[in-house]
């Protein structure tokens, strides 16, 4: 049987978000979890605030998981913030910054143990957003690059538009600089195809491939898209 897989969900989506693409990693054979975030779940972390409350459910999500299937390890799929989130998850490092964990630290880290692999898709790994650099730094400054070398990184990048100023890009723009301080670059409509590669990492660019299910063209979750990546979970 394939190792199974965890899919972390991206920043204030849900896992019904990721069914259809869960769906599918099952009819492949290969064993697949969604973490059960909803919405609501990510209200406590709004101003960059700390991410303990999404920890303890991908812990909980991981843990059940390996018991199920009899498996020392799983691979996870970090779809965008989910994927620098993973990142926290699998450190040594206590993460601590936001001063909100005096006890019960069990399974809030230092899960490198059970990951085998990390498959990241449009995960923005550095920003200089005010609201997001606090947890980001901890991440690119304790864990830069690929940093486990017993764990797999794959980090995928779409390549769908071309920030800039005019109509149809704008959106693109905006978020691509306040991500790399660049603009008119290309990337997924929401992450630059620069922020979402990690040095040391198989990094993978997707052409025609944006940055979520409510984005305007296909994204990475897909189902003429998730060939050209599934093979990785092997």
């Amino acid at each position: 049987m394939p190792r199974p897989t965890v899919i972390i969900p991206g920043y204030f989506a849900s896992f019904k978000d990721y069914q259809e693409l869960g769906q599918f990693l099952q009819r492949e054979g290969i064993p697949t979890h969604i973490v059960p975030i909803k919405k609501r779940d990510w209200l406590p972390t709004v101003g960059g605030r700390s991410m303990v409350p999404i920890l303890r459910k991908i812990n909980t999500t991981v843990q059940q998981t390996r018991l199920e299937y009899s498996s020392d390890q799983v691979n996870l799929i970090g779809h965008s913030a989910g994927g620098w989130i993973a990142r926290i998850y699998m450190g040594e490092k206590p993460y601590t910054i936001h001063n909100d964990v005096k006890e019960d630290t069990q399974g809030l880290w230092n899960a490198r143990p059970y990951i085998k692999s990390l498959i990241t898709l449009g995960t923005p790994h550095i920003s200089q957003e005010q609201w997001t650099r606090k947890n980001l730094d901890f991440v690119k400054f304790n864990y830069p690059g690929a940093f486990y070398e017993d764990i797999r990184y794959i980090c995928i990048a779409g390549k769908a538009i071309m920030g800039g100023r005019k109509r149809g890009q704008l959106l693109a723009y905006n978020s691509y600089k306040i991500t790399v301080g660049v603009g008119n670059t290309w990337g997924d409509g929401i992450t630059p195809i620069e922020a979402a590669h990690l040095e040391g990492a198989e990094n993978i660019t997707l052409d025609n491939v944006w940055h979520s299910p409510r984005s305007p063209g296909k994204w990475y979750g897909s189902l003429e898209v998730i060939p050209e990546w599934i093979e990785k979970l092997n």
